[in-house]
């Protein structure tokens, strides 16, 4: 197998020969097909996430086909294809887990940090957080779904069910939000970097009803916002936007440090919540629903040696939508 591997932190991915794996009990290896690009892959890079595995094969949106099959393995056969998303295992033991709320596991394995992931030719995954996914649709297209569209679906169903939504960083996740939102019967208000008018014509294209610079004010009081970009200083600014009684759900991973702000911001029993990880639930409940709702991702392909020069796309916004490797 081959990969692009990190090996020290804030470094470039190197391209790596590999010894073939195996699969252990209660594992499948799969070959991947296409695998997304996400923002948390630089945070993982940057050294923002505590305690990475490293060296470690970056990367947890991964479509795939599966072509081994290791012990105990129930439920899925060989040449199904199937998704692996970035909650990779937990313990079943913990509070967490045993309450239902294995996103918060107190012992996870998360891929592309603390376990390989899919910026190679083939990867190990616990069988048990895999995703059947069917065969609609391109491996390329579907890959963004495994993490930018089940965050975004975690968020939105925290966010409540407010028919005026603003999302704040209009990138990967927001872009299959929107779209989602618009299926439910929702208005999207879109907030992009200030002076971003191809982004902001973007979000227009894909149904926003006001488009504006993260440092602008809607026309009117929202009732949820959503904060996909890391900025902290979005927190206030996205609380002020909402009403009386309205929810701001910050569904990054990592984000700078919030400044302080009056409490006269907050008051009026506007919640904040941060969402962390997802649930296996979580994807089952949004793969089921994807086609239903007709997501079309908007998609830049790169090759899997040019998974460098993708991620410095990500980090500089040269792409609407998200970026795809395929090796």
């Amino acid at each position: 197998m081959h990969a692009m591997v990190l090996t020290q932190l804030k470094s470039p991915l190197i391209w790596t020969e590999l010894a073939d794996r195996l699969p252990g009990v209660g594992q499948i290896r799969v070959q991947v097909k296409a695998c997304g690009v996400c923002r948390t892959d630089l945070h993982v890079i940057d050294g923002e996430l505590p305690d990475p595995l490293l060296p470690i094969i970056p990367g947890h949106e991964i479509v795939g086909r599966i072509d081994a099959i290791g012990q105990d393995v129930a439920g899925l056969h060989m040449g199904e294809r199937v998704g692996i998303p970035w909650l990779g295992h937990t313990c079943g033991k913990c509070p967490y887990c045993l309450g239902a709320r294995e996103n918060l596991c107190d012992h996870p394995l998360f891929t592309g940090y603390t376990r390989d992931g899919g910026f190679a030719t083939s990867v190990i995954a616990d069988a048990n957080y895999a995703f059947p996914l069917g065969e609609t649709g391109s491996d390329v297209a579907l890959a963004p779904l495994l993490c930018a569209g089940l965050i975004g679906w975690r968020s939105l169903s925290m966010a409540g069910d407010g028919k005026k939504l603003g999302l704040y960083g209009f990138g990967a996740s927001a872009h299959i939000v929107a779209q989602i939102a618009k299926w439910q019967g929702r208005s999207v208000f879109a907030f992009t970097r200030p002076g971003d008018l191809a982004t902001q014509a973007f979000a227009k294209k894909l149904g926003a009803v006001w488009v504006g610079g993260s440092d602008q004010v809607p026309p009117e009081a929202l009732d949820a916002a959503i904060i996909f970009a890391t900025a902290g200083n979005l927190i206030p600014a996205a609380l002020k936007a909402v009403h009386k009684g309205g929810v701001v759900v910050c569904a990054g991973i990592h984000m700078s440090d919030i400044p302080s702000f009056p409490y006269s911001v907050l008051w009026g029993e506007r919640k904040l919540l941060s969402v962390a990880n997802l649930t296996r639930q979580d994807g089952l409940d949004f793969l089921r629903l994807a086609p239903q709702i007709g997501i079309v991702t908007e998609v830049t392909s790169y090759s899997l040696q040019d998974a460098n020069t993708a991620l410095a796309d990500l980090r500089a916004g040269k792409f609407h939508g998200a970026a795809v490797l395929v090796p």
